[in-house]
């Protein structure tokens, strides 16, 4: 046994109904921490070169943390962790919940699922205890109706993934929805792959307690930072806005992706805002037990038209996928289309994104009114939106082309729709324009995810909005003095970010610590006193460089390289409309710039490969026989 970790590992072969108890291994532990990053070694060394994401061979793992299910402020984490069916290349997508630290108090860091079972399953691990159960009654069922059914059955003490019909189907986009069906594991289709397995659910019950090196110091430093975190005022702002309350200000500084990136900013963003406020917020939420920031919204529609019942969602993204992407200003219609996302089990971004191409494919007569079975693609129309999401659910008529994404739609579409396809690496672009903040271009240019304002960081967050995350004393420059237009020295400054942006997803920590204050230092006091093990910041550092590395070594062995990391030609051009329209500046004039620095400040040859002795330097040299 070693402190921080339940110190096992659960792997479930569908196909053989087999459950096998692994050790979690310190070495590895100590390398890679956790999380993410335990899981890019398993999915590394046990994924072959271009297997199908969806074909039985393929594997998914639920991964915890060290500071999951601790007092740690903001651990309450499960990352999900795969070959994108969407992407073909790593997938990744965190979900916070009470799921991540009820796994692992159950006896589990992470859950290993392989095979295909021969009929609809789900999967009980109730503290120790695992079995595989008959899913045919949940067959068809919303998110929430098979949690509820499930919880119904099994207890209400039990917490729930699920995937909704999308994920059924195979929508290549599909989530995992967690939290009484509120939170989604949204990016890269993890959905699709538990659909491929024939799994519909996982119930997880555990009541265990995770072993802690220095208990009481543990608690102290726990306490301090949550002190710290709850008496700097703009963190209050979490719980009255959420993410929501962003819309105005990203609307104002031109991070505002609006119809299909033609513009980064459409001028409502303060309008849809305070009408969400007034009519739709119902109040805050954390989307685990010990949250103390509650970003959550609970949100409903008292609309005739649009009724929506009261729900945990509404967030930023989600919310701008069905105004700005499509130039929707009913804000009640954009509330019910993201409820209706998570109860098909969809994720929001991609489902905006598809829905913005589809109708500009319309407006340039690409496809027509009959290509859509009679529905109305002109940008704004609700109704025709709301249709269309089912039919992409169910991959019914257009919409089963419109399930693949994008990348694969445009590819298949034709007729000049690839120019307008906004994605990077198959992933569809989310609701922050690096127009806004130059460094958020290297964000999508190089996540190994694809176009992820979040995995691993917002660079905007940095240039635009200031935020030094602590960095400083690590060689970023201060944010204060950085013009958010500029695009040399981004590519450095990019590097020193993205390292630490890959952390919370290591040490099983929500992000949103990190931008509420939580710094490189502040982690490994947590760490040092929850393992016992002597961490600073600058090895908490290193291990991010080490796992960032590992994801990109995962991408290129599928054979990701410089051309890959390019942005759409439309990201980086003068908006066509709106306040930046005015503003040449913003454009994004020298990406290969900031690409060349970005590459020699991570210590990747001009191909975007990562050298043989960057890779020695980080332990990692024993990836270098594939490549």
């Amino acid at each position: 046994m070693f402190y921080g970790y339940a110190g096992k590992v659960l792997r479930v072969d569908l196909a053989n109904k087999s459950f096998t108890s692994e050790d979690v291994k310190e070495g590895d532990a100590r390398l890679y921490l956790g999380g993410a990053g335990l899981a890019a070694r398993i999915l590394y060394e046990e994924l072959p070169k271009g297997i199908d994401p969806l074909s039985p061979g393929s594997k998914i793992i639920f991964a915890t943390g060290p500071l999951t299910a601790t007092l740690a402020p903001g651990s309450g984490s499960v990352n999900v962790c795969f070959k994108s069916p969407l992407t073909g290349i790593w997938g990744e997508s965190r979900a916070g919940s009470d799921w991540g630290p009820t796994l692992k108090k159950a006896g589990y860091d992470l859950l290993i699922v392989e095979g295909k079972a021969e009929k609809p399953t789900y999967l009980v691990i109730d503290n120790g205890k695992v079995e595989l159960r008959d899913a045919q009654e949940l067959v068809g069922l919303t998110t929430s109706e098979k949690t509820k059914l499930l919880k119904k059955g099994l207890g209400k003490d039990y917490e729930i993934a699920t995937i909704g019909p999308a994920g059924e189907n195979k929508v290549l986009y599909s989530c995992i929805m967690f939290g009484d069906a509120s939170r989604a594991a949204g990016r890269g289709g993890a959905g699709a792959i538990l659909g491929s397995k024939n799994l519909l659910a996982i119930a997880v019950r555990g009541n265990g307690k995770i072993p802690i090196a220095h208990p009481e110091e543990f608690k102290l430093v726990c306490r301090e930072l949550a002190t710290n975190l709850l008496s700097y005022t703009p963190n209050l702002g979490l719980k009255t806005d959420g993410t929501t309350g962003d819309l105005p200000k990203c609307d104002e500084y031109g991070d505002w992706p609006t119809k299909n990136w033609h513009s980064n900013s459409w001028g409502k963003g303060a309008e849809l805002y305070d009408k969400f406020r007034r009519n739709n917020l119902v109040g805050s939420h954390g989307c685990y037990k010990g949250c103390i920031l509650q970003c959550g919204r609970i949100a409903k529609s008292d609309s005739e038209k649009w009724k929506t019942p009261v729900h945990e969602g509404s967030e930023y993204e989600s919310i701008s996928a069905f105004t700005a992407f499509i130039m929707n200003d009913d804000i009640d219609a954009a509330v019910h289309a993201t409820y209706l996302c998570n109860e098909l089990g969809m994720d929001t971004i991609s489902s905006g994104a598809v829905i913005a191409f589809a109708m500009e494919c319309y407006e340039k007569g690409i496809l027509t009114k009959e290509d859509f079975e009679g529905l109305d693609l002109t940008w704004g129309n609700m109704e025709s939106t709301v249709e269309l999401l089912k039919k992409i659910a169910y991959r019914k008529g257009i919409g089963n082309i419109l399930a693949d994404g994008v990348m694969r739609a445009s590819k298949t579409i034709g007729r000049g729709s690839e120019e307008f396809a906004v994605h990077v690496k198959g992933l569809e672009g989310a609701a922050h324009d690096p127009r806004s903040g130059k460094a958020l271009s290297l964000t999508y240019g190089v996540s190994n995810i694809g176009m992820s304002h979040i995995h691993p960081i917002e660079g905007m967050a940095y240039d635009a909005y200031k935020v030094d995350f602590g960095l400083i004393p690590y060689g970023l420059k201060d944010p204060k003095e950085v013009d958010r237009f500029e695009e040399k020295g981004k590519g450095k400054a990019s590097k020193i970010l993205h390292d630490y942006g890959i952390v919370p997803e290591i040490v099983g920590l929500c992000k949103f610590y990190i931008y509420a204050g939580l710094t490189p230092d502040d982690l490994a006091k947590e760490l040092s006193a929850l393992t016992g093990w002597d961490i600073d910041g600058k090895e908490l550092l290193k291990i991010g460089e080490r796992i960032y590395n590992l994801e990109r070594m995962f991408d290129i062995r599928e054979g990701i390289s410089r051309k890959d990391d390019e942005l759409p030609q439309r990201v980086k051009n003068i908006p066509e409309f709106g306040k930046y329209a005015s503003v040449p500046e913003c454009a994004i004039k020298d990406y290969e710039l900031m690409l060349e620095e970005y590459y020699e400040a991570r210590g990747w040859d001009k191909n975007g490969i990562p050298t043989s002795e960057k890779l020695n330097e980080l332990g990692l040299g024993w990836t270098l026989t594939e490549i």
